[in-house]
């Protein structure tokens, strides 16, 4: 573990962003006392469909209305 002043965090920034992502936990502190910590955030896969076939089937936005319900969209009677 190292710590670090948050003075000397701004200096270093993209050397700390580099140890912490090779796995080394990184700690910045106010004076002597220990606030925040570097982690590097977990990169998990991110799939399209991942649920597809599972929700059923939408409605249907985009197939044409009859014409009834076009007349009274489009203030017809």
């Amino acid at each position: 573990m190292r710590q670090v002043t948050i003075h000397a965090a701004k200096t270093n920034l993209s050397k700390l962003i580099e140890a912490a992502l090779k796995g080394e936990e990184i700690i910045i502190a106010k004076g002597s006392k220990p606030v925040v910590r570097i982690v590097p955030i977990s990169r998990s896969g991110f799939k399209i469909g991942l649920l597809e076939g599972q929700l059923g089937s939408g409605p249907d936005f985009f197939e044409p209305l009859a014409d009834d319900d076009l007349d009274l969209w489009e203030g017809g009677q």
